[in-house]
């Protein structure tokens, strides 16, 4: 009996901390918590002897340098005024399109994502700007609060993305590969909900009305090629220049994370919104987010050091690899996990419990490593949708107006779902949708 739990130690230490977090332990001393006391429990005095040697490997790693640096980029970006200008614009070019303002809602959340990587800033500009407009234009309700947190969580893939970084650290492939591999997995994404939005449209229209003519004749044409270019300038520069940079090979990610967090304050500063109380407040949400990381990084280290101490790694993949199911099946379960993961955990939370413990199996299988961060980033996209705990509609129900239910969201969110799961069914059944991109321009 006493061999047995020393065997299954590392599987109750998971369900300790699996525990504590769903009874709303904060999560980083948490983490941190059990992993001490479980390291003193299996290694005794000497752990102490290993963990500041590890923690210390982690806090000095320059690649995530990165992650600072594109959170304040992000906040930033969000005081600028950018989405305000861009979703007016674009509501414009795809007024004659059936859901049209839906659609155009997708774009900007799309090119924001591209801009800021951080999910909780998009949604909550996305919602405080165009839930009202949509709910006015008698829009379904559902179908405008869907759009809108499903639109702020493309941020989560379409790079510069923190979880790309987060990732590309713990399973040792290069940043700039994944944000690579990302872009066409984002798109696929985007044009997915836009196929949807189009298809809703036309079995009902009356859930996305079109916008009024009368008001459409208030533009002329050029007045309109105009306004898109005015718009669309300042983001895209400020794409191109971050990963543009990256894709070509003159900067790492993290240079080009400074070059965007720069970037993002000129901007910021044409917009004339750039103040000394914007910049105070930047910076303190900026210090905030990324201590909240790096803790949780920290005690997410420490739970790596003792799992492996204790051969939890080696428990886990023999557990797995004795189902007779083959790769595709493994792969399968893997994803399943991380996915049912996502209804009570945040990305965070997964990317440093579940992935240190699952990737490393699905790589000794012969898995490609750049496909599977990508596979994975998509997966943990879908944690911020899934209630009862998806994050994007916590931002989402704190900025709409007290007309909107939680139902209503809830209600909004379930298609979204559904087309993130054919997302990834898609990018596994072609990895070339990873693997294209990033072998052309490695030629």
């Amino acid at each position: 009996m006493e061999e047995l739990f020393w065997e299954y130690l590392p599987l109750i230490m998971f369900t300790f901390v699996f525990a504590l977090l769903l009874l709303g332990y904060p999560v980083a001393f948490t983490i941190g918590g059990v992993a001490m006391f479980f390291g003193l429990l299996g290694f005794g005095l000497d752990f102490f002897n290993l963990m500041p040697i590890r923690i210390w490997g982690t806090m000095t790693n320059f690649s995530l340098l990165a992650v600072p640096l594109f959170i304040y980029m992000g906040v930033m970006l969000e005081k600028s005024g950018l989405a305000e200008e861009l979703l007016e614009t674009m509501s414009l070019v795809f007024a004659k399109v059936k859901g049209g303002l839906a659609m155009s809602v997708v774009f900007v959340g799309a090119l924001m994502g591209a801009s800021t990587g951080i999910v909780g800033a998009t949604v909550v500009t996305m919602g405080l700007l165009s839930v009202p407009t949509m709910l006015r234009r008698n829009y379904n309700v559902a179908l405008t609060t869907g759009t809108v947190a499903a639109s702020g969580t493309l941020g989560q893939i379409i790079p510069p993305s923190i979880v790309l970084v987060l990732l590309g650290d713990i399973m040792s492939v290069p940043i700039g590969d994944l944000f690579i591999g990302a872009v066409i997995p984002g798109f696929i994404l985007v044009i997915l909900y836009m196929v949807y939005i189009f298809i809703i449209s036309s079995i009902k229209p009356h859930w996305a009305p079109p916008i009024p003519q009368e008001e459409l004749d208030e533009i002329s044409t050029k007045q309109l090629y105009l306004k898109v270019i005015k718009a669309l300038i300042p983001p895209v520069t400020l794409m191109i220049t971050v990963l543009g940079s990256i894709f070509a090979g003159i900067a790492s990610p993290t240079e080009a994370a400074s070059v965007g967090a720069v970037g993002a304050t000129i901007l910021t500063a044409l917009h004339k919104r750039l103040t000394f109380q914007v910049l105070k407040d930047v910076m303190e949400t900026t210090t905030n987010l990324t201590c909240m990381v790096f803790i949780i990084l920290v005690g997410a280290t420490t739970l790596g050091l003792v799992f492996r101490g204790l051969d939890g790694d080696t428990l886990i993949r023999n557990l797995i690899l004795s189902l007779p199911f083959g790769k595709w099946g493994i792969l399968f379960i893997v994803m399943s996990i991380i996915f049912i993961a996502g209804f009570f955990l945040d990305f965070i939370e997964i990317t440093f419990i579940h992935v240190p413990v699952l990737a490393p199996i699905m790589i000794h299988l012969g898995v490609d490593p750049l496909w599977l961060g990508v596979l994975i980033a998509v997966n943990l996209q879908t944690s911020f949708l899934t209630p009862p705990f998806g994050f994007s509609l916590f931002y989402l129900k704190g900025v709409c107006p007290d007309s909107v239910k939680t139902i209503d969201i809830y209600r909004g969110i379930v298609p979204f779902v559904v087309i993130q799961i054919i997302g990834i069914l898609i990018i596994a059944l072609f990895p070339e949708t990873v693997t294209w991109l990033p072998e052309v321009l490695s030629r």
